[in-house]
């Protein structure tokens, strides 16, 4: 039986996908696998028994990633899993970017119990006057799940759309409007959108992104949405540029303190995958992923290993983590060839630094020869599947 920790709350629709093999438990000893959201990971002692980390939701910030690749644990997220739910969001801070909502909901607060409310607000409403979004340009920086989504809202809205993403995929661009025009750099984002929505991970490169120097190259009167992380915005700066109204609006899904209560910038409190249908997707999509990497030692949208997926074709499977350098794979198949056992089916995928190794045989695998693939210089764990 595999034991499944839980370090957070997760939809039964997706632990339900655990069968009996399973022990899914927010307390259990030397647990094969981890289901978390948003518990913070980095300074958790974590059992040598840990074999993969699955997490419900796309960022992956609060899980230590690269020691876990050191260590052989696979880390999975579900990207696209609450897409549509953060799309919704981001449409919704597109309005409230325009018309001051939230403003004038709290003035009218105010007036309760106030037997002329309804003369007083149409004496005072122009004070909460704003903007329409049709035939504004907005510009996406990231087009991926989220941005893609966000950019075929915003088309059907009537609002002129460009993106910028140096790592679009294939199937990314097939998802797109064909109204859906490219920018050449972030910089052309920058200049010529009237509205900003960023959709890219908290990254070195991207932390910061928008600055000071960012907001020199942008229009008077620019209307910026985060949704994606608080890092890829400079708080200080975004404040002096609202205080000299460059930006219109801020609106942000990331509550740190030196922003909040700050004149037109709206603070959300990370509702973005806060819906059920969100939570449900994504721990049904976290969970298939474990169970296909503990029953079959495929990996498909991990962000520390390369996606690597064999059909079963043999008796025994055995997976080797190891680090992208030469002569592991030669060495790790030397190890059978030495025993005479004959491989039968054989994968291998590498990702930046790491590498893993699906191998299947038609016999089983004694320890010994194992123990020798284990002691190949850069293989980092080996796991065997019957």
């Amino acid at each position: 039986m595999s034991n499944i920790l839980l370090l957070n709350k997760i939809a039964k629709v997706g632990t339900d996908i655990f069968d009996e093999k399973y022990n899914v438990s927010d307390n259990c000893e030397n647990p094969d696998a981890i289901m978390v959201r948003s518990a913070v990971m980095h300074d958790m002692e974590l059992p040598a028994s840990v074999k993969a980390i699955a997490r419900a939701g796309a960022g992956v910030n609060n899980i230590p990633v690269e020691d876990c690749a050191k260590k052989g644990i696979v880390v999975f997220n579900t990207p696209g899993a609450n897409a549509n739910g953060v799309k919704e969001l981001a449409v919704a801070a597109l309005l409230l970017a325009s018309r001051n909502i939230t403003g004038g909901v709290e003035w009218v607060k105010t007036l309760a119990g106030q037997e002329d409310a309804a003369k007083v607000v149409e004496k005072n409403k122009s004070a909460f006057a704003g903007v329409e979004i049709a035939g504004k340009t907005l510009g996406i920086i990231g087009l991926g799940a989220i941005g893609g989504l966000v950019a075929n809202a915003a088309v059907a809205l009537g609002m002129n759309v460009i993106g910028c993403d140096p790592y679009l995929t294939v199937e990314g661009a097939w998802g797109l409007s064909s109204e859906v025009k490219k920018a050449a750099s972030y910089d052309e984002i920058f200049e010529k959108s009237d509205y900003i929505s960023v959709h890219v991970p908290a990254t070195k490169e991207t932390k910061n992104m928008f600055c000071e120097a960012s907001f020199a190259k942008m229009k008077d009167g620019v209307r910026i949405i985060n949704l994606s992380r608080s890092e890829l915005v400079n708080s200080t700066d975004m404040i002096k540029a609202v205080a000299d109204k460059k930006v219109a609006a801020y609106v942000t899904d990331f509550a740190t303190p030196d922003i909040i209560g700050v004149d037109n910038i709206i603070v959300i409190p990370h509702l973005g995958a806060s819906t059920n249908e969100s939570e449900d997707n994504c721990a049904v999509m976290a969970a298939k992923q474990l169970v296909d990497y503990l029953e079959n030692g495929n990996i498909v949208n991990s962000v520390n290993y390369p996606s690597v997926v064999l059909e079963r074709g043999g008796l025994s499977r055995c997976c080797v983590l190891h680090y992208n350098v030469p002569a592991v794979i030669s060495g790790v198949s030397s190890a059978f060839a030495n025993a005479n056992i004959n491989i039968e089916h054989f994968s291998n995928r590498s990702k930046g630094e790491f590498a893993y190794t699906i191998i299947d045989f038609n016999t089983e695998l004694p320890e010994k020869v194992l123990e020798n693939v284990k002691a190949t210089d850069g293989v980092i764990a080996v796991n065997v599947i019957g």
